[in-house]
């Protein structure tokens, strides 16, 4: 059985640079990003993230987020993978814990959850799902 835990998080950094220009505002872009994550999950994650963007400022996204703290009462790290899409003010994140990332008492952790974003917030709510092998 699956345990629910809900968490917020804070951007510390945004670091973004493009890599490809595809005419107009379409673009490639690579960021660095760094969190800090309050509730049920507590620590800090390193995210890294490409996007694509369109002429309108959509864009689509992956990204590989590491994260090191605690998940109820266990410590450790583990890595998220993301993908989603951004319609100019909205992020809607699919996330998905890489099997086998887990170190120290998250060893054998997996799940999978959602984040959706609005631009307007400090900090922003997200949810995963999750259990133990």
């Amino acid at each position: 059985m699956s345990t629910h835990a809900k968490a917020a998080f804070e951007v510390k950094t945004w670091d973004e640079k493009p890599y490809a220009e595809l005419g107009g505002k379409a673009k490639l872009t690579r960021a660095s990003v760094t969190k800090s994550f309050h509730g049920d999950i507590e620590g800090e994650g390193t995210l890294e993230y490409l996007m694509a963007y369109a002429e309108d400022g959509s864009a689509g996204f992956v990204g590989m987020e590491h994260i090191v703290g605690r998940i109820g009462n266990r410590s450790g790290s583990f890595v998220l993978q993301h993908s989603g899409s951004d319609d100019g003010s909205t992020s809607n994140v699919a996330l998905l814990v890489v099997s086998g990332s887990g170190t120290g008492d998250l060893h054998g952790l997996r799940g999978h959850g959602r984040c959706i974003i609005s631009r307007d917030q400090p900090q922003y709510a997200f949810s995963l799902d999750y259990d133990f092998d």
